[in-house]
């Protein structure tokens, strides 16, 4: 079982995730940025060593436009890990990138919309 922790590390500004291995071992880290919504500029989470101090890869939502941006929902994110990564390790980072894209970018909808009576 390989899987995502979020951390409440000493810093309350800045999301901080690691990512264990099937000895629920921190084998990761992904370190965001204090503000997510940045105009113009893509927005980089940085993936880290298990300590933390060296930076091994990171995970972007690419800035698509202004147009784009405002009237559509579409968003894209790019993925860099190392390339002798473990496979499973680089599904956890998928899985990373599909988790980080809900908590940061998706709107939250109004659940009234689509109830029907």
């Amino acid at each position: 079982m390989l899987c995502m922790h979020n951390l409440c590390s000493c810093t309350f500004i800045i999301p901080e995730f690691s990512i264990l291995n099937e000895a629920r071992e921190t084998v990761l880290k992904i370190r965001g940025p204090c503000c997510t919504c940045r105009c113009c500029a893509d927005v980089e989470f940085h993936v880290l060593d298990a300590d933390g101090t060296s930076p091994v890869g990171k995970i972007s939502k690419q800035w698509s436009g202004l147009v784009k941006e405002y009237f559509t929902d579409a968003d894209n994110f790019g993925i860099q890990f190392p390339m002798d990564l473990d496979v499973k390790m680089k599904a956890v980072m998928l899985g990373a990138c599909f988790l980080i894209d809900f908590m940061f970018f998706e709107q939250k909808q109004n659940n009234n919309r689509n109830r029907r009576y």
